[in-house]
């Protein structure tokens, strides 16, 4: 598994673990077995349950053809970066900072995929990959993305401080960039200021400045989401 390192705003690098060209194809045959299982069972319960004819109308041309034609656009921006396939791939679309994409990031994808894969089988992105070193195809390049692989092992050491699951999403990439000890200390304020607001405050406002983030939740979320994804990443 290749790897290439990013820098954030404060220069801080952070190294991320590119998802391989046989995992995306396999991700790819994943998301083509559920559009095929979508398709079948749509026109099955068409001809048989309802009796209609698929593509007899505008109506049943939509419900048959338009989720598999928005499949990808809709899943990586509604699954935060994943598609069905490549959240059974343990794969994810970031932007190339680590940082999650917007909308218009998932848009261009998709719009450059009809060509690059839909209209080639694929060939013209896997020479892409091949060729560039950041997991990026046509569409990547654009949108400025690239996809990773979440099942890279980092140096963090266990720390079962929550239960999460296989279907959590951490938040914050940029936990990579903190050590052991920046975890051990994090973890140790915490405990001890859950009621004391103020410290609470600075807690999170010193932690959002050393990951180079923003803070959208309460301090007290803000520090536990840090310390979930921690932990994500350790056992993952």
């Amino acid at each position: 598994m290749s790897h290439f390192q990013i820098e954030t705003a404060q220069n801080v690098k952070i190294k991320q673990s590119v998802a391989t060209v046989w995992d995306r194809i396999l991700a790819y045959i994943i998301d083509f077995i559920v559009i095929m299982g979508y398709i079948l069972a749509t026109t099955a319960i068409m001809s048989g349950l309802l009796n209609i004819s698929p593509f007899e109308s505008a109506a049943t041309s939509l419900v048959l053809g338009l989720p598999p034609f928005l499949y990808h656009l809709l899943m990586e921006t509604f699954m935060n970066g994943q598609s069905i396939g490549k959240a059974s791939m343990r794969l994810r679309v970031v932007n190339i900072d680590g940082s999650t994409p917007q909308f218009s990031s998932y848009l261009i994808r998709w719009l450059i995929r009809i060509v690059e894969i839909s209209m080639t089988s694929g060939a013209v992105a896997i020479v892409v990959i091949l060729m560039n070193g950041k997991g990026q195809r046509l569409g990547d390049l654009a949108a400025k993305t690239t996809v990773i692989s979440e099942r890279r092992k980092t140096g963090f050491r266990k720390m079962p401080l929550f239960e999460i699951d296989d279907t959590y999403s951490p938040q914050y990439p940029q936990v990579a960039t903190l050590k052991d000890e920046d975890l051990r200390r994090i973890k140790s304020i915490f405990e001890k200021a859950k009621k004391d607001q103020t410290i609470l405050d600075k807690l999170s406002s010193k932690v959002a400045k050393q990951l180079d983030v923003e803070i959208t939740q309460s301090p007290q979320s803000f520090i536990q989401t840090v310390l979930k994804d921690y932990q994500y990443y350790s056992t993952h």
